[in-house]
């Protein structure tokens, strides 16, 4: 079986295949071209008469619940990332097919980190076949240069959610660490000896694999609430030593950045987006946890506090920077799907207005409606973008994967949508002529922001007419494609192979674009 098939020119100008790993797929058609037409998926009709009477699903160890699922070749297996850099249980899994003898497993995590490298002997021997979800680091490197038996498919945070709820991807056993988990299953992430915050990325697994596994290393007494997992929808408990540590889930800084260059874009935003007319009293906002986009905040922070405004809504991944200015009275409600740092876990516990938040509530694009529509402004970061707005936050412009799409692409789906990043990195320029890889049109991407000046998308009209006195360095994208060339000079393009490695999936389950071989 080829790992893809039958290429086709894509609305997007890309040749991307319509068979990958041996399904049918459709080519991307266009923004908001794509309606679906048929059922989603519908979970498999258990019985209370299964399962014990006094509600005590408790399994001695991971490989027994795993036996008791019904493990076996070929299944797809789903983990989620909350502990982001310091999960444990993800790796236990494949360590425990491999003793049993399982092959050919599809892994479908909410995200993979440098954490999980050890899967890479599995992929080797075959224990995993390929894996479907962000590919950060090595396992990013190792589908690169394409060392991996199946395809890589790349999807959003949303559009995960929405492959499962479409009926598109089919999770065979689900495996949910959690902090805090009673004997029957109901479980959290913001209490026992490990918390993490909400359990987001956990909605779709549990309500449509098959077999739910929840490992916690915090059992507590029935009932286990607030409860983001309900036993329900629970098959087995498992209770280990440690699941994770929770000191490794930021990865990156949730400091403001002390870098002149990037504190010059945050500003530049700001003064942006109020020159603009979106800074307005009850703003909707979503803000990440990098520093330029926390330097972002805190200049909009400022502005609100000048003007007597505050934002009726937030959305993170939270901070403690975003719980301060919410205990200020300056954000109404902050909607949380991951946390980035442990201090917002009490907020997150305690205060109504701290809302834990599914995917489906934020991103699913197959959803009657989305929080990431309604969101005013969004800035974000991106490792490229090209003269025509496009944006690539997986690949470098080496071609290799070291980044996953997380929520990007779903962010897309504001009212203004602000990519922010520095005119080049290591003498190597941002703005390209084309996007190694192409993860979000150019027609939704309506601001550039850099050091040097920023860019209007030419669609946005009303952006333009809006900012045109206000005295900020507006300028043509060529122009300053132009000037950074100059400083740098234009790099080689990237040695890659005509053979695909990986496919990425647009939010409405379409095809975007290709990532080749990266040639050694």
């Amino acid at each position: 079986m080829k790992k893809a098939d039958k290429f086709v020119k894509n609305a997007a100008g890309r040749m991307v295949p319509t068979i990958v790993n041996g399904k049918k797929v459709i080519p991307f058609m266009g923004v908001n071209k794509y309606r679906p037409t048929h059922r989603g998926a519908a979970p498999r009709v258990p019985t209370c008469i299964d399962y014990p009477e006094d509600g005590n699903k408790i399994i001695d160890s991971l490989k027994e619940a795993l036996i008791k699922s019904g493990l076996k070749d070929g299944m797809t297996i789903s983990t989620h990332h909350h502990y982001r850099n310091g999960d444990y249980v993800s790796n236990m899994v494949f360590d425990i097919a491999a003793e049993l003898g399982i092959k050919n497993l599809r892994w479908v995590p909410s995200a993979a980190f440098p954490c999980n490298k050890p899967v890479i002997k599995h992929l080797e021997s075959g224990v995993v076949h390929h894996i479907e979800g962000s590919l950060n680091g090595p396992l990013g490197d190792f589908c690169s240069h394409g060392k991996m038996k199946g395809l890589g498919y790349l999807r959003s945070h949303g559009g995960r959610y929405r492959a499962v709820a479409d009926g598109e991807l089919h999770i065979d056993i689900a495996v949910m660490a959690a902090s805090a988990s009673d004997m029957m299953g109901n479980a959290n992430g913001v209490m026992g000896k490990h918390p993490f915050g909400p359990m987001a990325f956990t909605k779709a697994d549990v309500k449509y694999a098959d077999r739910t596994i929840v490992v916690t290393d915090s059992l507590i007494d029935f009932p286990c609430f607030p409860w983001e997992i309900m036993g329900n929808d629970v098959d087995f408990v498992v209770v280990l030593d440690e699941i994770g540590d929770p000191q490794k889930i930021v990865s990156g800084t949730t400091k403001i950045t002390k870098s002149p260059d990037r504190l010059i874009i945050a500003e530049q935003c700001a003064k942006f987006v109020e020159a603009s007319g979106i800074l307005r009293d009850e703003i909707n906002m979503q803000a990440g946890a990098g520093g330029t986009s926390l330097a972002f905040v805190y200049f909009i922070q400022q502005m609100m506090i000048k003007k007597g405004f505050k934002a009726r809504s937030m959305v993170g991944g939270s901070t403690k920077f975003l719980v301060d200015m919410m205990e200020k009275g300056l954000i109404d409600y902050i909607f949380d799907g991951q946390t980035f740092g442990l201090e917002t876990i009490p907020a997150i516990r305690d205060n109504p207005n701290h809302i834990p938040v599914g995917v489906f509530e934020i991103y699913d694009f197959h959803a009657k409606g989305n929080i990431a529509r309604m969101m005013d402004v969004i800035v974000l970061g991106s490792t490229e973008v090209d003269v025509n707005f496009n944006a690539n936050c997986v690949s470098h412009s080496d071609g290799r994967m070291l980044h996953g799409i997380g929520g990007f692409q779903n962010c897309m789906l504001a009212k203004c949508t602000i990519i922010a990043v520095p005119s080049f990195r290591d003498r190597i320029p941002v703005i390209k002529d084309e996007v190694t890889t192409l993860v979000a049109p150019g027609e939704l991407v309506d601001v550039i922001v850099t050091e040097r000046g920023i860019a209007i998308n030419p669609l946005r009209k009303d952006l333009i007419e809006a900012t045109k006195n206000s005295g900020l360095p507006i300028r043509d994208i060529h122009d300053l494609k132009k000037e950074v060339d100059q400083i740098c000079g234009i790099p080689a393009k990237p040695k890659l192979s005509d053979e695909a490695v990986a496919v990425v999936e647009w939010v409405d389950g379409t095809i975007l674009d290709v990532i080749r071989k990266v040639e050694k």
